[in-house]
């Protein structure tokens, strides 16, 4: 038997500065032996997704934006899931603001265009375009 431990925590600003308020969920399944690297990824998958639309359900005020693998139909054949972006590096995430230092760029800005609340949400894709934008400026 395998275990398999999902979380997800969300920090929203609150009217008073430098202050937030945290949520968090997290669930401890247990998956059956012999399952397939596919089969595997698709029950981390929705065991995060579950978690994570707990936690959006309780901050859109019990509205839930997606339904949770318990409610969604199973079908005949596997539906591709869509690709999960992969969090950007410490590292890559430390370039960006030195090179942002370096250029004098405002980096909450160009984040921002880039459709991210901060520079901790970004993606390695959007992350390393945003290098190569800085880097060429840098040059």
């Amino acid at each position: 038997m395998l275990k398999l431990n999902a979380s997800y925590s969300k920090k929203i600003p609150t009217e008073v500065q430098f202050s937030s308020k945290s949520y968090h969920a997290s669930i401890e399944v247990e998956l059956p032996d012999g399952l397939g690297q596919e089969q595997l990824k698709g029950k981390i998958a929705d065991t995060f997704a579950l978690v994570r639309d707990a936690v959006e359900s309780e901050l859109n005020g019990g509205v839930k934006a997606q339904p949770g693998p318990e409610e969604r139909q199973p079908s005949a054949a596997p539906v591709p899931r869509k690709a999960v972006s992969t969090p950007a590096s410490n590292r890559q995430l430390s370039y960006l603001v030195k090179l942002a230092r370096e250029t004098g760029t405002d980096l909450k800005r160009i984040v921002n265009d880039a459709g991210f609340a901060n520079t901790g949400d970004l993606d390695k894709a959007t992350c390393s375009r945003l290098i190569d934008s800085l880097s060429s400026r840098a040059a």
